[in-house]
């Protein structure tokens, strides 16, 4: 089990009975003081400018305000208090606004037990913690944003083919539109096909109207 030196945590939470049962847990690790509790953002806030504890762990969707904006005033008003959000969700977007608000960890409720005293003590020796599943969330989003966009893969003559061709038009009225070749506009096609990894024209189609890549007739 962990120990700690004494660590004072404030607690908040909106629900009396998950109030409850975190106090329980945190009054049940070695060393570990909950010397406040709060029903809703604002409160906590003030007992945190008051109190000063180590650990202020908040949950995220709070009445009068959130565990972000509370996060927010707690680094500007007790930047010595660390702050570990909980919440429900695990949506990357939260997350990665949580970080960069400054939040020492981000843990989700449905975590295992024993999780609660990993992500203190991480907390408490100054690095950063986030749930399994919260960090797996934030690398897809990583790798996610990483990848080229697929239109980034065609050619700008490729990419004028692509919206004439979602418009309608016939592969012999696109060459006369850009006055190409018949044979040089199967050819474009064939290959942004290819480079999109899209099979047939409906699907160019679909593509072109949801990355809004047909515009307006010239």
């Amino acid at each position: 089990m962990v120990t700690f030196a004494p660590l004072r945590v404030l607690l908040a939470d909106d629900h009396n009975l998950v109030r409850a049962g975190l106090r329980a847990l945190l009054e049940s690790l070695p060393g570990v003081e909950v010397v406040a509790e709060a029903s809703d953002g604002d409160e906590a806030v003030r007992l945190v400018v008051d109190l000063l504890p180590s650990i202020a762990l908040l949950d995220i969707a709070m009445p009068r305000m959130s565990g972000l904006a509370a996060l927010r005033e707690i680094r500007l008003k007790a930047p010595q208090t660390r702050v570990m959000l909980l919440s429900m969700y695990d949506n990357h977007e939260y997350v990665t606004e949580a970080i960069q608000s400054g939040a020492a960890g981000y843990m989700i409720k449905d975590a295992a037990v024993n999780e609660l005293a990993l992500a203190l003590a991480a907390v408490d020796r100054g690095d950063t913690y986030l749930s399994p599943s919260v960090s797996r969330k934030l690398a897809q989003a990583f790798v996610t944003r990483a990848e080229p966009a697929k239109e980034s893969l065609l050619t700008a003559r490729q990419s004028e083919v692509l919206c004439l061709v979602a418009r309608g038009l016939s592969s012999k009225e696109v060459a006369r539109h850009l006055n190409l070749s018949v044979k040089t506009i199967e050819t474009h096609r064939a290959q942004i096909m290819e480079r999109l990894d899209i099979r047939d024209l409906a699907g160019l189609v679909r593509y072109a109207i949801r990355n809004d890549l047909i515009g307006d007739e010239a």
